[in-house]
């Protein structure tokens, strides 16, 4: 008598596969939203024509302010607080500075003079391109 063997055919399994896809797609999605920038007021930047955009691989500190408030690197700050805070960045750190195109040019030069008091020079005020 001879003796068949059934072989039972293997199917993979498709809930763990589908679970780790899932994961996966789950990781993407909250990544993505973490990549952005830390931006913390809403601002309506002024536009020029042409600007020159700096390409090098610079350290930099990012300050913006509105009517009402200023915030450094996305924390918000009274005036005071940032001349503390800039007292201990590096000279030769860039600063990027977002301000509002309704800010008072008053307000604007306390943040400069603060700038200067803290002997930081390099400077970009940032802006938006104007589209045509």
């Amino acid at each position: 008598m001879a003796r068949k063997s059934r072989r039972e055919t293997l199917t993979p399994e498709l809930t763990p596969l589908i679970d780790v896809v899932f994961l996966l797609l789950i990781f993407f999605l909250v990544s993505s939203v973490f990549k952005k920038e830390e931006l913390a007021l809403l601002l309506s930047l002024p536009k020029t024509e042409q600007g020159k955009g700096d390409k090098t691989l610079k350290k930099y500190i990012t300050i913006e302010m509105t009517g009402e408030e200023v915030a450094f690197e996305g924390e918000k700050l009274s005036l005071e607080d940032l001349q503390s805070k800039l007292s201990s960045v590096n000279a030769k750190t860039l600063i990027n500075l977002r301000v509002d195109g309704e800010v008072k040019y008053q307000r604007l030069v306390k943040v400069l003079d603060s700038l200067q008091k803290n002997k930081l020079e390099n400077v970009s005020l940032i802006t938006k391109k104007e589209s045509k």
